[in-house]
């Protein structure tokens, strides 16, 4: 029985996966360094410690691992604060699924950046507990990140739905023995062996109702 309902946040709440791309690359390419598709892919769920010691040692970004990921996360934040990318019914789906669940957050992105999506949106009021993969051991695909967000809710993760967009997310979710809604990111979409991981597959956060999370 599903008791709790936890959200990843970027490609499923924020069109954010294209930002991201757009500054680190930015930020590779001023500092020298090599950045393609191989790169991109390669980091989608990484942890922040993670993605910035992968540039560091794989991009040949030559600055020091703390130091890319200060300056990625700041270049960031300016850009939610001047047009956060929320998803078409991503506040309906929060709210639709608030008035029957207690909802989780397990993020890649770091905590400023969670904490500041939330609060720009006005959605953090529906979640009971936020976790930020940089505040867990091992990011994506691993199950770290939804393993705490379910201690947090103190829900088991057998009775907790994650909802997912991603290759390494959707992983994540099934490793921590949670049942996985998948919303296939339509820019970087996840290849189908994880797809076929999923419980169900919608469209949209339109089609995200308390029905297809119970099933």
């Amino acid at each position: 029985m599903i008791e709790a309902v936890v959200f990843d946040m970027d490609g499923v709440l924020l069109q954010s996966e294209e930002v991201w791309d757009e500054v680190r690359e930015e930020y590779v390419r001023e500092r020298g360094g090599r950045y393609d598709a191989e790169i991109q892919r390669a980091m989608m769920g990484m942890s922040s410690p993670e993605w910035s010691r992968y540039l560091h040692d794989h991009a040949a970004v030559p600055d020091d691992p703390q130091e890319i990921n200060a300056e990625v996360v700041r270049r960031m934040l300016a850009r939610y604060r001047e047009h956060l990318p929320l998803i078409p019914g991503a506040v309906g789906a929060v709210e639709r699924l608030a008035a029957r669940f207690p909802l989780g957050l397990a993020s890649s992105s770091n905590r400023e950046l969670i904490d500041t999506a939330l609060d720009v949106s006005g959605l953090a009021k529906y979640f009971s507990a936020t976790v930020s993969s940089e505040e867990v051991a091992r990011g994506k695909p691993n199950p770290d990140v939804y393993l705490e967000a379910a201690r947090c809710l103190d829900v088991e993760p057998l009775n907790c739905c994650a909802v997912e967009d991603s290759h390494g997310g959707i992983r994540a979710a099934k490793s921590a023995g949670m049942r996985v809604v998948a919303i296939p990111n339509p820019t970087y979409p996840p290849d189908d062996e994880a797809l076929a991981l999923a419980d169900v597959t919608v469209r949209s956060l339109d089609e995200l109702t308390v029905d297809v999370v119970s099933a």
